[in-house]
This record gives C-alpha cells, sequence and structure tokens, in this order.
C-alpha cells in the first residue's frame, strides 16, 4: 500500500506534466505551516530558472491541473510560487479505511527479503547484568523487531564474552577454595559432578574476588592466565567448570533478559569462534594479507582517503594469542558459514567504532565477507545520571540491572496505587508493564549516538514525553471502546467516515502518517523517530478526546465513525510500542 505522501506526489508529478513541466519537480512535502495547509510543493521555485518563467505562474498552471482532484479541499498559490495543499475529508478517511483493513497498516514487505544478523547484549559470563548492558539491549531489541516488520528474516544473536581471562580467573579463585573438586585432580577419570559447585550469587562473587586480587599478586595472575591457556586448550577438568560456569550464568542471564523483554536467536559467544580461528590465520598468511610487525601479526587496513590513521588490525599478539580484533573475524566466517547473511549489525557502544572499522576493512579486504554483505556499526552513547556522568547508584558503585527495574518498578506501583483505581495485585502486575515501558522508552527516545540522562522522576511521569504517557493514553482508548461495547455497540464491520471538527481530522492526519514515518525508521534505523511520531499521535488523540463528545454522540453513525477511528488509532499505537518492545495493560 502506498503512503497518502505518495499517493499525491503522484497526482502532482501528473499535473507538473500535463502543464508542459519536468514531473520531477513536483516533490511533495508535509507542509512548514501546518496553520495554511497539511502539505506543499515548492518544485515551481526550482522550475523557474529552467523554463525562463515566474515561478508564481508555473503553480498556477499545475494548481489548474490540480483543481479537481478528489484528494484535495484546496490548492491555493502563494507568492512567490508556493503550491499549498489541504487533503479532503473524503480522502483522508477513504486512506484510512484503507490501512485499517491492511495486516500490517499498509507497510508493504521488502520485495526481496534479507537475511540479517544483529549482534547485540554482548554481556560478560559470571559477571552480573549493570545499566551498561542496557542501552545494547534496548536498541537492538526494537532494531530486530522494525527490521522484521518489513519481512526481513532477522537473527538476533547475544555474543556472550565466555572465552577470555576471567574464566582463568574464576577456575583460579575456585582452585584456591575448594581444592578437592575432581575438576583439580589431574587423575581423576571419572564423570564430573551434574550439579555446579557453585551458585549464581557465588559466582558473581568469584570473580571481581579474583580480579582485584590478581591484581595485587603477580603470581595469582600468573595461574589464572595459565588456567585460561589450559582451559582454551582442552583441559578436562577446566571445561567441566567452564560448562558449570555457562549453565548457571546462562540461565540467569536468560531471566534477567526476559525481565526486558527482549529474545535472542542465538546464544552463541567468543568460544564458539575458536575453532575457525586457526584456518583463517592460516589464510590469511597463505594469501599474503598478513605480516609480521613488531612480532605482531597484523592486516594493513589504512585507505588512501583516510583523513587519520586506522591502525592495522591486529590478528595476533607476538606471544601468539587472539584478541577481540581475532575473535570478532572469526565469528563473521562463522556467520558468513552458517547463515550467509546480507546483512550483519553491530548494536555496541560508539567508543569501539576505530575497533569495528578495522575489523570490517580486514573482513572486507580478506574475503571473509563478500564485498555485497553489508557490515554496520550502531554506535550508542552512554546513560548518564543527572550530574551528567555514567550513571550510578546512590552509594556511586555501578548500578545492576535488575536492581534499576526494580527501582523503577517500586515508584510505578506507587503513583498506580496514588491513583486507587485497580487493586494491590494487579497494581503489582501493572507496575512492571509501565515501569519497563518507562525505561524503554525513556532510552528509545533519545537518538542512540547520542550521550542521555536518565532521569528517574521525569521517565516514571504520566505526563510529557515518556512510556507512562503512551501507555495511559492507549488506555484511555482501551476504556473508551470497552465502554462503547458495554452500552451494546460492536467493534466490528465500523468505516471511519470524513472527519466532523478539526481535532478529528488532525487526529486522522496523524495515523496516517504511520507509514511514512515506518519507513524513514526502517531506512535509518532509527527508532527514535518511532517514539516521537507516537508522542505527537498520543498528543492529538487526547485535544480530540477532550474536544468531543464521542461515547455520548447522539447520532450513531456519528459515534461509530469515532470508534473505528479509535479502533485504528489503537492499533497504531500497540503496533509502534510493539516494535519499540513493550505493551500495555488493560488498565492504569
Amino acid at each position: 500500500m502506498k503512503t497518502l505522501l505518495e499517493l499525491i506526489t503522484i497526482e502532482t508529478e501528473a499535473a507538473f506534466e500535463k502543464a508542459g513541466y519536468d514531473r520531477e519537480l513536483a516533490k511533495v512535502t508535509l507542509s512548514n505551516r501546518p496553520d495554511l495547509c497539511e502539505y506543499q510543493c515548492n518544485g515551481a521555485l526550482a522550475g523557474a530558472k529552467k523554463y525562463k518563467k515566474a515561478p508564481f505562474m508555473i503553480a498556477e498552471d499545475v494548481a489548474a491541473n490540480l483543481a479537481g482532484s478528489s484528494y484535495f479541499e484546496s490548492v491555493d498559490v502563494v507568492k512567490p510560487g508556493f503550491i499549498n495543499l489541504k487533503l479532503s475529508k473524503e480522502s483522508v478517511a477513504s486512506y484510512l479505511n484503507g490501512m485499517k483493513a491492511e495486516e500490517k497498516l499498509g507497510v508493504e514487505n521488502e520485495e526481496t527479503p534479507k537475511t540479517i544478523m544483529i549482534d547485540y547484549g554482548g554481556p560478560n559470563v559470571a559477571k552480573p547484568l549493570h545499566v551498561g548492558h542496557l542501552r545494547s539491549a534496548i536498541i537492538g531489541e526494537s532494531v530486530k523487531r522494525i527490521l522484521r516488520y518489513k519481512g526481513n528474516r532477522v537473527i538476533g544473536d547475544i555474543h556472550l564474552g565466555d572465552w577470555g581471562y576471567q574464566m582463568g580467573l574464576i577456575i583460579t579463585e575456585l582452585k584456591k577454595r575448594q581444592p578437592d573438586l575432581p575438576y583439580f585432580d589431574e587423575s581423576y577419570e571419572g564423570e564430573y559432578p551434574a550439579e555446579a559447585p557453585f551458585t549464581i550469587s557465588e559466582l558473581e562473587e568469584i570473580y571481581p574476588t579474583a580480579s582485584a586480587y590478581a591484581k595485587e599478586h603477580e603470581d595469582y595472575r600468573e595461574e589464572a592466565l595459565q588456567a585460561t591457556y589450559l582451559l582454551q586448550n582442552g583441559n578436562r577438568g577446566y571445561r567441566a567448570v567452564w560448562d558449570h560456569i555457562m549453565n548457571v550464568s546462562v540461565t540467569d542471564l536468560k531471566k534477567n533478559y526476559e525481565n526486558l523483554n527482549v529474545e535472542f536467536d542465538l546464544w552463541k559467544g567468543e568460544s564458539d569462534a575458536q575453532k575457525y580461528i586457526p584456518d583463517m590465520v592460516q589464510m590469511l598468511k597463505d594469501e599474503g594479507y598478513a605480516h609480521y610487525d613488531e612480532g605482531a601479526l597484523v592486516v594493513d587496513v589504512q585507505e588512501e582517503d583516510d583523513n587519520k590513521e586506522v591502525p592495522p588490525c591486529m590478528i595476533l599478539k607476538s606471544d601468539g594469542a587472539a584478541l577481540y580484533d581475532t575473535t570478532d573475524l572469526a565469528t563473521l566466517v562463522e556467520r558468513e558459514q552458517d547463515y550467509h547473511p546480507d546483512e550483519v549489525i553491530y548494536v555496541v557502544d560508539k567508543r569501539q567504532e576505530l575497533h569495528f572499522t578495522q575489523v570490517f576493512r580486514c573482513a572486507k579486504k580478506t574475503g571473509i565477507v563478500p564485498e555485497k554483505t553489508g557490515l554496520k556499526f550502531l554506535g550508542f552513547g552512554t546513560m548518564n545520571g543527572k550530574d551528567g556522568k555514567p550513571f550510578k547508584t546512590r552509594e556511586g558503585g555501578v548500578m545492576r540491572l535488575e536492581n534499576l527495574i526494580r527501582e523503577i518498578d517500586e515508584e510505578m506501583y506507587k503513583k498506580i496505587m496514588d491513583n486507587r483505581t485497580v487493586e494491590a495485585e494487579e497494581a503489582r502486575r501493572t507496575s512492571q508493564i509501565v515501569g519497563l515501558a518507562a525505561i524503554k522508552y525513556g532510552d528509545l527516545s533519545n537518538q542512540a549516538s547520542k550521550d542521555y540522562i536518565f532521569d528517574v522522576d521525569r521517565f516514571t511521569s504520566f505526563e510529557g514525553n515518556t512510556g507512562p504517557y503512551i501507555l495511559y493514553t492507549i488506555v484511555r482508548i482501551k476504556s473508551i471502546l470497552n465502554k462503547y461495547q458495554e452500552n451494546g455497540g460492536s467493534l466490528d464491520g465500523l468505516t471511519i467516515r470524513p472527519a466532523e471538527n478539526e481535532y478529528e481530522k488532525a487526529l486522522m492526519l496523524q495515523v496516517l502518517k504511520f507509514n511514512d514515518v515506518f519507513g524513514a525508521v526502517y531506512e535509518e534505523t532509527a527508532p527514535h523517530k518511532l517514539c516521537a511520531y507516537i508522542y505527537e499521535l498520543a498528543n492529538e488523540f487526547n485535544k480530540f478526546y477532550h474536544e468531543t463528545k464521542i461515547l455520548s454522540e447522539e447520532d450513531e453513525e456519528k459515534k461509530a465513525g469515532y470508534i473505528a477511528l479509535l479502533i485504528l488509532t489503537r492499533r497504531v499505537l500497540e503496533t509502534c510500542i510493539d516494535l519499540l518492545g513493550f505493551e500495555a495493560p488493560e488498565r492504569m
């Protein structure tokens, strides 16, 4: 289904052509003076030089050909040559009824759907999720949903940090605390215990203890490095400990991500890429891409038009150890082999941009991925407190993600209970739904690449540009529709009628923008534009609600038209919040 903007552009192109002018001049845009008109075309100004004719005269010629169009209530020419377009109420209603009949509100699938892998999340196992993991999870989940809405095959991969030095630290500390465990007995040949020798709480305490101790004790650090080496080279006991770490940690991670309404298709990590490294390194040597520089194996990725130096991509350190570059390249080998993606998107901290520039260039230069494969870096800014510094606990420490969620939920619970519209048990469930919306909308309403202030008071407010305000609007619509049904009305088979007042038309115009907005959100990978849209939509609905007698309207046909518009408004809002990764409760 074409957007209304596309349809009126086609109409305007035909009018330019009929008048003897180039149809390319007929670019229609949203009006920058909505008090005068809804859309405008400034093509006559651009055509004046080409046709050596006053723009006002060109505009009048075009307007004459648009005068009879069913799309427009009025077509006005304003000096020096603007064409102001005001849509007819009938054409707006007709378009909305068409939207209503479409499965995806008129959004068409890609003609050739793509296979897209999206790498987001990226937590280290054996460590609790903290607020620093929030943005990747929230942005990545929304981007995944947006891409899927266009019919693409989208595969979300968490890409765990599960194979580095931290594993050696945990093994070493566990050995120090429980030396008699069979994992540390080289002569042990039996089956290892199925039960892990630690809980998630104990595991999360072991790592920071070991890390701090290693910084102060060189011998302990060397032991941890040796444990890492032995693990990565197949030590049976250490591998069994690693399996326990993974099982305990991933179970906890899945629970926490579920609380964020974030789902991954793949739970792969750095460990999965290891088996691809030897052959990849050999290929880079054999094909002449890699060379030694001060003992390290590197691939040059500097390009002639670079304004600043881009260091080589380091494949192996001088001691032969692999690095993040190595693992990320090997992961691309794995992804290409298993999924042949058309595009791979990385949702990571924007401070890692140089690293991914090196990896992407190396992957393309060496043929690890085909030239046509898109490699996209979606870098996000930091989440800061009101002091402008990275968000911390009141005590100044790094805040655990589950604690932040709990804090937001409690704040929402208090506000919902203050309203006294629901019982305590329902308020508790509702507070979790609304709390998640507060967190996600608070993040996604900001452009991903920019730092932003995480303001709990503002994000949990029921007023202004917030998640709770959006949900409150949806709940208000649901309430009206429920009352309509309770009074004997049916929601089936209703038709949207031409607008009865300016507030209804304004709401209609905002609803029909969905396709245009989604197109921009999709092309630019920009969830924040979806947030801006639904905030405006919620505002237009609330103006309409306050200025229009909906349920008390005596004319049943008028009332049914209002209800039909509200059904579509709710559907658009619910579609948008689902794309953002949250939902609305039944009541608030």
